[in-house]
């Protein structure tokens, strides 16, 4: 099978770590790192509200681990503009959005239903003939633990 006949729900990732609005960039960045994803998507119930990379949590960070608890990971969204594309969108059609945006990972969805994400290294893999094509539902994982700051006494 050529890339050129791939779409978006064939490639994509399927089973994805997720942070809930009200979660604090100290768990997302925490989350990212135990799952070793670069991306993690912020929902609410099934609907996708965006996507934080590493990137945006390192550039919005101030502070200690106090101040990231007291946020919530929904106001690093506003002025998000990520695109977003279909389960059967064609990937080279994929990637010209990813170019065109700048950016390294668009998920995939269903009116506001996130059903996948696809990321730089799935499109690589996909040329390299390297995906493992697939079918069904996904599974979006929140509320894994929950994560508060020790502080020193006198803090």
């Amino acid at each position: 099978m050529g890339i050129e006949s791939l779409i978006a729900e064939q490639v994509m990732s399927r089973v994805l770590v997720a942070v809930k609005p009200g979660e604090s960039p100290l768990m997302a960045w925490e989350l990212m790192r135990r799952a070793g994803v670069h991306h993690l998507p912020v929902v609410e119930g099934p609907h996708l509200l965006g996507v934080l990379s590493r990137e945006d949590l390192a550039a919005s960070w101030s502070g200690g681990p106090w101040e990231q608890s007291a946020r919530q990971v929904v106001s690093l969204l506003v002025g998000e503009r990520r695109p977003r594309v279909r389960p059967d969108t064609p990937l080279p059609r994929v990637a010209a959005v990813m170019t065109d945006a700048g950016c390294d990972a668009v998920p995939v969805v269903t009116e506001r239903r996130l059903v996948g994400l696809i990321t730089a290294r799935d499109v690589v893999a996909a040329v390299a003939g390297r995906t493992r094509v697939s079918a069904g539902a996904g599974e979006v994982v929140t509320g894994m633990f929950h994560l508060e700051p020790v502080l020193p006494e006198g803090s």
